[in-house]
């Protein structure tokens, strides 16, 4: 074979559609009941699914990117479909819902006073902290939210760390617990997106935006948890993607393209 043929056939052979991905979905993180004298509990992460997976050439793969629940409303799930991949992630669950089925999800949400915390899913999250007069954590990705102890709000879960996309990023954080309206302090969202609990003088704040996060407990006014996020990518040595919607951001850097997507759409190679 001549030194052109040989040019000729790598260059074909590195055009070639990939044959696996690495992907990350994280849901939407839960949010969180709207309290203005208790110390609500923390919303719980997102489900947050991170592996490898066999792809074909000529599918289309679906991604649906969570919202973010709101007051007493748990986190939608995220998703990657096509072929033979099935992958979908759990929205988090309520902190201090009114209705003990919106506290279980990915991950948990916070308990207040004599409330049962909600429960994870294996392998997506943990669950929530208990509550007293201050709110309990919301589950994280990678721990279950501290427990309430007298008037303060406890901690949110830690979430998970990624590198998926090239930077080594925290996800899927559960939110702080809310102080007591008697006095107290409020818990800190967990790292990945958690927001962190209100009290007297502060409002608790919503998940960060494409974490997966889940929201502070207590809020005053508007505040939810973190969107979702889907990440795919494979070696560089493989064609880019043929088609895609929902307008990824596309980088290729250290030996990887990377696809990272804030909103729902679709890939194929």
């Amino acid at each position: 074979m001549s030194m052109i043929q040989m040019l000729l056939t790598a260059t074909v052979a590195s055009a070639a559609p990939p044959t696996s991905i690495d992907y990350l979905v994280v849901a939407g993180g839960g949010g969180t009941r709207a309290i203005n004298y208790e110390g609500g509990g923390g919303g719980g992460a997102g489900g947050y699914l991170e592996s490898t997976a066999s792809i074909s050439a000529g599918t289309t793969y679906t991604i649906t990117v969570g919202a973010g629940g709101g007051f007493n409303v748990k986190g939608s799930a995220s998703s990657l479909i096509g072929g033979a991949v099935s992958v979908s992630a759990t929205g988090g669950g309520c902190g201090s819902a009114s209705v003990v089925s919106n506290r279980n999800g990915g991950s948990g949400g916070g308990a207040f006073y004599t409330q049962t915390p909600g429960t994870g899913i294996s392998g997506q999250g943990f669950g929530g902290g208990t509550g007293g007069f201050g709110g309990g954590g919301g589950g994280g990705a990678g721990a279950v939210g501290a427990n309430a102890s007298g008037y303060n709000g406890a901690n949110g879960g830690v979430g998970k760390q990624s590198s998926i996309s090239g930077i080594a990023t925290y996800y899927a954080g559960g939110g702080g617990g809310g102080a007591s309206y008697a006095g107290g302090t409020a818990g800190d969202g967990g790292n990945g997106g958690g927001g962190d609990g209100g009290d007297n003088s502060s409002n608790g704040s919503g998940g960060s935006i494409n974490t997966g996060g889940g929201s502070g407990g207590r809020p005053k006014v508007t505040a939810a948890g973190g969107s979702g996020i889907v990440i795919i990518r494979y070696l560089s040595s493989f064609s880019l993607a043929s088609s895609t919607t929902g307008s990824p951001t596309v980088t290729t850097s250290g030996g990887y393209h990377i696809y990272k997507f804030t909103g729902s759409g679709s890939i194929s190679w």
